[in-house]
């Protein structure tokens, strides 16, 4: 059933773009009532509003908290049109029907990373004795109240009220009146509503995760959703909720899809790890392929890093996703054009480049603006969901417990090495040798089938095993891994420790020279 709009609320923060549905409002004589800011520019555009103030008579009180909190735009939102008592009280109240509520919400989310990022001693939590409480206050200022209210009551009444909650639907419900001579269907309101609901529920969920950021829930967007290609395979409908031009900048190629996003991710994480290893010249650059470490070279210059990164496993590297840490130049590039590749990340990239790895148009070019990861992940199982912290660090100690002391290059190389061996699925077993992933197991269901798996990589390569170290993502419960690892010619190993039975690899490190560290961290990757 179609129904005509005789009245509008119109309380909104977010200006742009209101001018020409106002218009269309009026056009269909439409009162407006509108508040404050609101009211002034929509009168400075020669619209005729009637002030909220004029139908509570009631001021605006305790500097703009209370405006619209009152019986009367509650009633005239929430009033049921066919109910005989709801009538009687309207008119015994003179409140007016609302058969329209344009409300958005204060920009809590935004006000938030705005002066956290101006404020580096501000804490990210509520506490006014560890943070800057003027800062503080100004994110508390940004939590509505009156908004989140009139947008669940318009949308409650859904069957009589339009309830717009974001600016991205000023457009389309202008082309609706237009279209429908001032009138919405109870369909139409009905997808509004979802909207509005789904809005305030996000609103919701952010303040939670401020006041609550241990225990925090995955916020869902949804002016930020973004319908992918397909999920994890084409039959599967995939959704990302997010920003991502605030990760990056996309300067080329096709839409980004859902196993794009999910490998793009897994390079963030690597780089943010990795970063800190690093020389301020060394160059770092590392191949993933669904969401595993498949080449890492770090050395002096861009392009001899790719060479390392690719070397370490040519065939995976087909399809695979790039990340960088320097900007990419134009013998890089010509280098990295020779191979088949679905993403490229880096900082930035040379206008020769550029234009080299523009020539294939589906190529995705992505200029990195930051690594930051979320502090803490989620996963949706059993019809419900898993919330744990970021698996942050390389290691809590270091605790040189073999038959000597690591030397210096095998302490850069079992450091990298336990990175690379953290962005592995479990069990894991990382090789590396001169800064090089020169060879890896990951996804065994016994650590010793991850550990040949990583010497035959190797093996098939030419790489040159003796002299390289080993990362294991779990201690060794036997000395059966460092028996065949040294067998190899490994002369170095990293593992959390913790087996009751530690001392039968210690015991063999010792007997044979081979230096081991433990480091009381673990990095299962399931």
């Amino acid at each position: 059933m179609q129904k005509k709009i005789k009245a509008a609320l119109i309380s909104v923060f977010y200006k742009d773009g209101i001018e020409a549905l106002a218009n269309t409002l009026v056009a269909n004589n439409v009162t407006i009532y509108s508040t404050g800011g609101t009211q002034t520019y929509l009168e400075n555009l020669g619209i005729t509003c009637i002030g909220v103030e004029a139908v509570t008579e009631y001021p605006s009180i305790l500097g703009g908290r209370v405006k619209t909190l009152h019986p009367k735009m509650f009633g005239g939102i929430l009033a049921r049109r066919d109910n005989e008592q709801d009538n009687k009280e309207m008119e015994q109240y003179t409140i007016p029907e609302i058969d329209l509520v344009i409300v958005d919400l204060y920009p809590f989310e935004e006000t938030l990373k705005t002066l956290l990022s101006e404020d580096n001693n501000t804490t990210s939590t509520v506490s006014f004795e560890e943070g800057n409480s003027e800062v503080i206050q100004k994110i508390i200022e940004k939590i509505d109240i009156g908004g989140p209210s009139m947008i669940r009551a318009a949308a409650k009444n859904y069957s009589s009220v339009v309830s717009i909650a974001n600016k991205d639907d000023y457009e389309t419900l202008n082309n609706i009146l237009l279209s429908q001579q001032g009138t919405t269907t109870i369909e139409q309101r009905k997808q509004f509503a979802a909207k509005a609901f789904n809005i305030v529920m996000h609103y919701d969920v952010a303040i939670n995760n401020y006041f609550n950021p241990s225990n925090s829930y995955p916020v869902l967007n949804p002016s930020q959703q973004q319908v992918l290609r397909y999920g994890e395979n084409p039959h599967q409908q995939g959704i990302y909720y997010g920003n991502l031009a605030e990760q990056f900048n996309q300067l080329h190629g096709k839409e980004l899809s859902y196993n794009n996003l999910v490998d793009v991710d897994a390079a963030f994480q690597l780089s943010a790890d990795m970063l800190p290893l690093l020389k301020a010249t060394e160059a770092f650059f590392a191949i993933i392929k669904h969401t595993n470490v498949c080449g890492v070279g770090v050395t002096n210059t861009v392009c001899e890093a790719w060479q390392l990164a690719l070397a370490g496993d040519p065939e995976s590297a087909f399809g695979g996703v790039l990340v960088c840490n320097q900007p990419i130049d134009e013998l890089t590039a010509n280098a990295i054009n020779e191979i088949f590749f679905e993403v490229l990340l880096a900082p930035s990239f040379s206008e020769a480049a550029l234009t080299l790895l523009q020539s294939k148009k589906n190529r995705i070019l992505l200029q990195t603006k930051n690594n930051t990861v979320s502090p803490q992940q989620f996963k949706s199982i059993l019809g419900g969901h898993l919330v744990q912290q970021q698996d942050e660090g390389n290691y809590i100690t270091w605790n040189e417990v073999g038959g000597r002391n690591c030397t210096d290059l095998e302490k850069q190389d079992l450091e990298i090495a336990n990175i690379i061996c953290k962005h592995l699925k479990s069990n894991a077993i990382a090789l590396v040798k001169n800064k090089q992933l020169i060879g890896k197991g990951c996804g065994q269901t016994s650590r010793i089938d991850a550990l040949k798996q990583a010497i035959e990589k190797a093996t098939h390569f030419k790489a040159t095993i003796s002299g390289a170290v080993l990362a294991s993502d779990a201690f060794f419960p036997f000395a059966d891994c460092v028996t065949i690892a040294h067998q190899a010619g490994i002369s170095a190993f990293v593992q959390p420790g913790g087996s009751i039975r530690d001392k039968d690899s210690i015991a063999y490190c010792q007997a044979n020279n081979l230096a081991m560290v433990l480091t009381e961290l673990r990095h299962f990757k399931h």
